[in-house]
């Protein structure tokens, strides 16, 4: 094609005042705020896949900010006030993203979340306990209500078997992730924000004073550029410091009288399941083989999946019949900070990455802090 590209395809569609490099939560947030700021800017999405690559349309679909063992290792990390404000990024992502979309749009249903634990994790599991009053003063003034209380009486309700303690997040809620991506990318184009899928972006240069990104399709220019490819970011900028994690997900064919409904985490957050349309639909098992999981190829390994269908099978559909109906896994970009990485890492080439697993949450206020360093630069 590159042979073949008339002047006025040169002239029309190859150059952008804006250009944003990955069409997932980050990168349209980011070009919809532009957009609606500055409606006159001319601005294209590049996208390397036929659907957006990574981890976007491949998540659980969870509108959560942590549970409760999650939130006690995040804190080791960071400070109580360093905490409390990425909690507060994540909770004010999943409010801008349902005002943007709309609850039907994105099939909000607040059916609450739930922390499980083993009858062999008395110790984690009294830790937790101890800390539901510490997690609920600390998000008062974020949310203005207490959040997680111990919910041993439900447990039986569910059909799990084998757990022994339940703690549960009345704010948590699930969303249908692929209406969510295409009603963000339609949102985005109604705007009139051009969108162009298997236009995998092999560099970038500079020429004068334009931002030259090449791909199989061409050589697009813009004024400004940015980079929303998360765990892939590396291949264009090598000096983002992250780490890439797989997350294995598979999900069961539908269940008649499936008991599980609303969101569940188990193992610090390492497992997580879900209802979807009378099925199970469960992830995780990095924990496993971290180093096997620090990977950016897409793929099964037999020992997460061996442990998936165990924990189906003894915990959470005990004594019940089910089949699974779809295998597939995602990409996330992990970091040392809890915080995104947002930053121009050159003149007039921004980035954000390393959302740490809570693209869902925090990709809607991620992609707008994206943007806003964009705007200060000039546009």
């Amino acid at each position: 094609m590159l042979n073949n590209i008339s002047y006025w395809e040169k002239s029309t569609f190859f150059n952008f005042d804006i250009i944003v490099i990955g069409s997932g939560i980050v990168g349209l947030n980011a070009a919809i705020h532009l957009k609606n700021v500055s409606p006159n800017l001319k601005i294209a999405i590049l996208e390397g896949g036929f659907l957006p690559s990574g981890a976007s349309t491949k998540n659980a679909g969870f509108a959560c900010f942590g549970s409760i063992s999650e939130l006690i290792e995040q804190e080791k990390n960071t400070t109580t006030d360093g905490l409390k404000y990425i909690i507060e990024k994540r909770w004010k992502g999943l409010l801008k993203l349902r005002h943007l979309l709309g609850d039907k749009t994105i099939d909000y249903q607040p059916l609450g979340g739930h922390e499980l634990f083993k009858n062999d994790e008395k110790d984690l599991a009294s830790l937790c306990v101890s800390k539901i009053e510490h997690f609920n003063y600390l998000i008062k003034d974020i949310i203005g209500k207490r959040a997680f209380y111990l919910d041993n009486d439900k447990i039986a309700s569910f059909g799990f078997s084998g757990v022994r303690n339940m703690i549960s997040n009345q704010y948590e809620a699930q969303i249908d992730t692929g209406k969510m991506m295409f009603s963000l990318m339609k949102y985005a184009q109604h705007l009139g924000i051009s969108i162009f899928s298997n236009c995998e972006v092999d560099n970038i240069d500079q020429e004068e004073n334009m931002k030259v990104v090449s791909s199989k399709q061409g050589k697009f220019k813009c004024r400004k550029l940015i980079v929303a490819t998360n765990a892939f970011i590396k291949t264009l900028i090598p000096s983002i410091e992250l780490s890439p994690g797989r997350g294995q997900v598979l999900i069961t064919k539908p269940i008649s009288g499936l008991k599980v409904k609303g969101t569940f985490h188990y193992d610090k957050g390492y497992y997580y399941f879900r209802n979807i349309n009378n099925r199970v639909l469960l992830g995780g098992g990095r924990n496993i083989d971290f180093k096997a999981e620090e990977t950016t190829q897409f793929g099964q390994t037999e020992s997460v999946q061996l442990a998936l269908e165990n924990l189906l099978r003894t915990i959470i559909l005990p004594n019940q019949n089910f089949e699974i109906d779809l295998r597939w896994s995602g990409i996330m970009a992990f970091g040392k900070q809890l915080e995104p990485f947002i930053a121009e890492v050159e003149e007039n080439v921004f980035c954000a990455t390393r959302c740490n697993g809570m693209g869902v949450a925090i990709g809607s206020q991620t992609g707008e802090d994206l943007a806003n360093l964009v705007i200060k630069s000039g546009i």
